[in-house]
């Protein structure tokens, strides 16, 4: 009997985005414009051109037809840049072309901004306005209706000697050519005749590329979407070698994706903890973890702004709190587990993450650093927040960056399984050569986190140890961009396990103004 082997429909595609562009209040004489976009390659400084719009004659106002399609990962900083010219000639070299201005923008940007529009100042030209340019973005996205259905068996054939049989399913979609393709297997039920399968689900594309009536060869027998999506009725049950198989259920449900709430106005609520435990050595002294180099941002600043520079691209006010824990705070030396960097008990924002990091900074130069290492203080206090907005307007992200093992893991892990249910995630850096074993209790990849007997509702954790990213050149913007892909990857997934257990519908998106426009495909 094969093996039963789970296939993922979800991950043979990558999400694509289409960009539209528009340019108003051109102060240009230009009659031809045309806009090229380049993009920037992970980790280097080299920019390739992507494409151009069709050129637009006698307007200073162009609405492009021609949108760019690009494919949008969450977890990467994807840089753009627009050049606009003016067509002065039949040659297909821009250089050849006149220069009219340029802006500078990512993907998550135009896709974080209220209703996927962002308008920018164009540049470029010393003492001329140049006019602005508008980008509005929108999902392509193939069928996203998902079916969830059961099938039961009776009266199978006895193939083993000593025994029944041990029945299961397998569904087939069939391809233009011809062939059929795997796309699902059911669980084995043991030593049966009239086997009664568990319910599964499958995004449609996935079992039928959406095509409603192409056929799925299940077993010996073949039915089309369009008659399973009849539900439980004379037309769903098939006759295989003179037994019955029977459709149960069958429903069909929409999926919303991370950038429809995006779209929506879900904002993203960045919070950063640092470790400030004695452990890191003195930051005086080059061996120390937080050494400040003028040279090189040292690991804990490397994770800050790798993590931070694309999450602040989901969040509108820029406003980031920051803390600390693990050291001997002024005034009167005690030692604090949740103490702002900013050393504003009442307010601990900083502007933007070049904010966050002037505050830390700042504060390896005031506190004394101590110890122990505690998380929970953190964690609950981020999860007081996320508590006070469950209705999917926010969702709640937290970094701590450490270089030890966790010195209250109960206490850690009871603050994990409370926060499972709030719309909160849990991104841990580990920083240094310490062995962070103990940390994959808190990733609950293989086995959920539990406490008191309760496991965590959502897996809401992503623990990684930064040296596993460091890129052996020394080249840390190369560094940066692989630690946040992979920390990153499951913070869109997460959002949509929370607000799908609530129930929670992405609001519609804002209406984009009919000007002119630029648009962006995801």
């Amino acid at each position: 009997m094969a093996s039963i082997e789970e296939f993922d429909p979800l991950n043979t595609s990558v999400p694509a985005t289409k960009i539209e562009v528009t340019i108003i209040d051109c102060f240009s004489l230009s009659l031809f414009p045309v806009v090229v976009l380049y993009v920037q390659g992970i980790g280097t400084k080299e920019w390739r051109e992507f494409g151009r719009t069709e050129v637009i004659e006698n307007t200073l106002n162009p609405d492009f037809v021609r949108k760019f399609v690009l494919d949008y990962f969450f977890e990467e900083k994807q840089n753009l840049r627009f050049d606009v010219y003016n067509v002065d000639s039949r040659s297909s070299n821009i250089s050849k072309h006149s220069f009219l201005g340029q802006t500078f923008c990512t993907l998550g940007e135009i896709i974080g901004s209220a209703g996927a529009r962002l308008e920018r100042v164009l540049s470029g030209i010393p003492g001329k306005k140049c006019g602005n340019i508008i980008f509005t973005a929108e999902e392509l996205s193939n069928c996203r209706d998902i079916a969830t259905m059961q099938l039961c068996a009776n009266k199978l054939d006895k193939k083993d000697f000593f025994g029944k049989s041990d029945p299961f399913l397998v569904f087939y979609r069939s391809n233009e050519d011809g062939t059929f393709t795997i796309c699902h297997k059911t669980e084995v039920i043991k030593n049966t005749l009239n086997p009664v399968w568990q319910p599964f689900t499958i995004p449609v594309r996935a079992l039928c590329n959406g095509d409603y009536d192409s056929h799925d060869f299940i077993g010996e027998f073949t039915t089309s979407y369009r008659e399973l999506s009849r539900g439980q009725s004379q037309f769903n049950v098939y006759e295989v070698r003179e037994k019955i198989v029977t459709l149960l259920s069958f429903k069909v449900e929409s999926e919303y994706t991370f950038v429809d709430f995006i779209r929506g106005g879900t904002q993203l609520n960045f919070t950063v903890a640092i470790d400030f435990t004695a452990s890191n050595g003195n930051p005086a002294q080059p061996t120390s973890l937080h050494y400040m180099s003028p040279y090189q941002m040292n690991a804990y600043a490397m994770a800050l702004k790798a993590v931070g520079e694309i999450i602040q691209d989901y969040d509108s006010d820029k406003l980031f709190p920051a803390y600390g824990f693990g050291a001997k705070i002024p005034p009167d030396g005690k030692v604090s587990h949740a103490f702002p960097l900013n050393t504003d008990c009442e307010n601990a924002n900083c502007v933007a993450i070049e904010g966050v990091l002037e505050a830390y900074y700042e504060c390896l130069r005031t506190v004394q650093l101590y110890g122990p290492t505690n998380f929970a203080p953190v964690i609950n206090q981020v999860a007081q927040c996320a508590a006070d907005v469950t209705d999917g307007s926010q969702y709640f992200v937290l970094l701590m960056i450490t270089d030890g093992v966790i010195s209250d893991m109960v206490q850690t892990k009871e603050a994990v399984v409370n926060a499972s249910s709030l719309p909160m995630s849990i991104i841990i850096v580990g920083v240094g050569p310490a062995e962070f074993d103990a940390m994959e209790e808190l990733d609950g990849d293989e086995v959920r986190v539990s406490s008191k007997g309760r496991a965590a509702e959502r897996d809401i954790v992503q623990f990684v140890p930064f040296r596993d990213y460091i890129d052996r050149s020394g080249n840390q913007v190369l560094s940066m961009a692989r630690l946040a892909k992979d920390v990153l990857a499951e913070i869109p997934e997460q959002l949509l396990s929370f607000m799908k257990s609530r129930g929670i519908e992405p609001r519609p998106a804002l209406s984009n103004s009919p000007a002119t426009h630029i648009t962006v495909h995801l």
